[in-house]
């Protein structure tokens, strides 16, 4: 299969595109803005693939969509382009609505287009693969519930609202025009390659400055964590064998607190990297609790059972081997964190564009 897929040079995007082309005989075009998480030095590895294409456009631009589909002729798009950071969306909503709604509807309309175009049997292997949040159900309030493939939307924050109307979108152009779309909505990611804003990068890179680690409230919101190349396994076998029509919730089976988290990543570097900064006796000592997000939603948990039934998928990583594997990968990958700290990724993305 060729396969578009948006927003590559994100977190979640290039683990997609570098499993697709590392592990598998399908080849990728990936369509990118390069906003600020957008970094093609994470996928500097298959770069030179001839399986691998680069289109530097803007979802929102239709001109240039419709464009990369009739020059690619894909046979499925996965769309993982999107604003994601919840304290940006709170400080400036706009480019959520614009990015993750308008973006979303732009792309259907393109993929519409291309899709009544091909032939039959082209348009039976055709799919649409929306890539979502946990985040668009809102909170749990028992510590036993979980969120399912049928849990109503009660979206809490501008980005997640945004992720909740691009949802209902991929989902009506299936119903009312025909498009084959799969949803799948997945909990908190980490790993490699993981933009420094978000929270298990930043408290790395924090402690091992001596900087601050600020922990929301008192650190007890409970989230799903989901290690990122586990999570590029499930969305290339939903987008391979999935049921159009379909919605497949993805989960880590690894609840934590956060401040269970950060305690978990100090005790880590206090093993691997124990020269600490000068004036610092202990990572834990770094923890700082400030003010609480607006609307931080308390528990998110995902049950994961449909696409373990259906399509065979489980996690491979257990938190524990995961959290590992990503400090040690932080610990061993500094040129490329300095990158992103310093902004010079920018200015080497504008020349590869």
């Amino acid at each position: 299969m060729k396969i578009l897929v948006t927003g590559g040079a994100g977190f979640i995007g290039s683990a997609v595109i570098r499993h697709l082309i590392h592990n598998t005989e399908h080849s990728v075009v990936n369509v990118d803005k390069l906003t600020y998480a957008g970094n093609l030095e994470s996928l500097a590895c298959i770069e030179g693939s001839e399986r691998y294409a680069f289109e530097h456009v803007d979802i929102c631009g239709a001109h240039e969509i419709n464009r990369v589909f009739y020059k690619h002729q894909p046979d499925a798009v996965m769309h993982l382009a999107a604003e994601s950071h919840v304290d940006r969306s709170i400080d400036g909503p706009s480019e959520f609505i614009q990015t993750n709604i308008i973006g979303t509807y732009t792309l259907l309309e393109a993929a519409r287009s291309y899709f009544n175009g091909l032939d039959e049997s082209r348009q039976q292997a055709f799919r649409f693969h929306h890539i979502s949040t946990d985040e668009v159900y809102g909170d749990l309030e028992g510590t036993d519930e979980l969120f399912t493939e049928t849990t109503a939307y009660a979206p809490s924050s501008p980005y997640s609202a945004s992720k909740a109307s691009s949802d209902h979108l991929v989902c009506a152009w299936h119903r009312t025009f025909g498009l084959p779309v799969i949803v799948t909505n997945c909990s908190n990611n980490y790993g490699p390659y993981h933009f420094p804003e978000k929270l298990i990068p930043h408290m790395i890179l924090n402690a091992l400055e001596g900087k601050p680690l600020p922990v929301y409230g008192d650190g007890k919101q409970v989230r799903d964590w989901l290690y990122v190349e586990d999570h590029a396994r499930a969305l290339v076998k939903v987008v391979t064998e999935g049921e159009v029509g379909e919605t497949y919730n993805i989960g880590g089976h690894n609840e934590k607190q956060n401040i269970e988290v950060v305690q978990t990543i100090c005790d880590l570097l206090e093993e691997l990297a124990p020269q600490k900064p000068s004036g610092i006796n202990n990572y834990r000592d770094l923890i700082t609790f400030v003010s609480d997000r607006p609307g931080h939603d308390l528990r998110y948990a995902i049950d994961a059972t449909k696409i373990a039934n259906d399509l065979g998928w489980k996690p491979g990583e257990t938190f524990e081997s995961g959290i590992r594997k990503t400090v040690l990968w932080y610990l061993d990958n500094s040129q490329w964190c300095n990158s992103v700290l310093t902004g010079d990724y920018q200015l080497n993305r504008l020349g590869n564009s």
